[in-house]
Parts: C-alpha cells; sequence; structure tokens
C-alpha cells in the first residue's frame, strides 16, 4: 500500500493494530498532541477501522486538554504538557471521554524549537490505560532520534501504534 496517504510501514502497522484488535472485540481511543492526529489518521486508512477505532482526541493546547481529556490543570502547571503524568492523565481522559478499552495518549516536543536541557527536541511521552485495568498502567519518555519535525512525528505514530497492539 506504496500508494497511501501515510508511509507504507505506518500503514503496515495500523492494518496490525485494526486486525489484531478486531479479532479480539477491542476498541481503542486516542489522545494525541505532537502527532496531531496521525495515529488515528493511520487507523482510518485501513478498512474496517470502524469496528476498533472508537474516536481520537487531538488535544494540542493545554487547554483543550484540560477541556477535552480533564487533564487537571495543576498536572500541566507542575510537570508540563510533556510529562508522564500527563500523558497518564490523557489516557485516562480518553477512556472517560470515549467506549473504548483502551487509550494511547502521546505528548512531546517534535522541533525545531521548543525544546530545553531538561526536555530537548525529540522528548516524546506516551501512556496506555485499560478500561478494564487488564495489564499495568504503562507510561514512557523516550527521545526520539529523528533529524526533522516530520521524522519525529513519524517515529512517535509508531510507538504509539504499537502500544495499540493486543
Amino acid at each position: 500500500m506504496a500508494d497511501g496517504l501515510l508511509p507504507a510501514d505506518i500503514i503496515a502497522l495500523a492494518g496490525r493494530v485494526v486486525e489484531e484488535n478486531a479479532a479480539i472485540g477491542r476498541r481503542v481511543t486516542v489522545a494525541e498532541s505532537c502527532t496531531g492526529g496521525l495515529v488515528a489518521a493511520a487507523l482510518t486508512e485501513i478498512p474496517g477501522s470502524s469496528a476498533v477505532l472508537d474516536r481520537g482526541f487531538v488535544t494540542y493546547s493545554n487547554e483543550a486538554k484540560e477541556q477535552s481529556l480533564s487533564v487537571p490543570s495543576d498536572i500541566i502547571e507542575t510537570f508540563g504538557a510533556v510529562s508522564i503524568a500527563c500523558v497518564w492523565a490523557m489516557a485516562q481522559g480518553a477512556l472517560a471521554h470515549s467506549e473504548a478499552d483502551v487509550a494511547v495518549a502521546i505528548s512531546g516536543i517534535a522541533g525545531p524549537g521548543g525544546g530545553s536541557e531538561m526536555k530537548p527536541v525529540g522528548t516524546v511521552v506516551f501512556a496506555r490505560a485499560a478500561r478494564s485495568g487488564e495489564g499495568e498502567p504503562e507510561g514512557e519518555m523516550r527521545h526520539l532520534d529523528g533529524a526533522t519535525r516530520s521524522e519525529i512525528r513519524h517515529q512517535a505514530t509508531l510507538v504509539a501504534l504499537e502500544l495499540l497492539l493486543p
């Protein structure tokens, strides 16, 4: 499917996410910041994705995270939007505001500006939460090595899709 809207590696992984989640009757939701909807877009490129993707939230601003996902403002003020605490709250909010079984949240610094010594460009945080409490809550900070904004967003999309695999 190299002639698709998105890169072939993203489409291939999105296909696995749709196929494997559909096989077990599991619905997913995504709460995206730095990926700007790329994870949801990848899933919707796959025929049959409506059986798996419940909805996606693109909450780019801090206000959107607070309003759409009920992320407490003190989490953002204390830890920042690019923190495990924030994406964990985003994932919990996505579950609370959807019918999905599993949520993945992503926030990061895609660059070229916006980085700091503590959180350089390429810092992306991910969280995965399940409604049933299935598995342990997962949160992870990664330092992606993309040379450009597009490469960082591409890598972050792949990581998020991997987290949506059963």
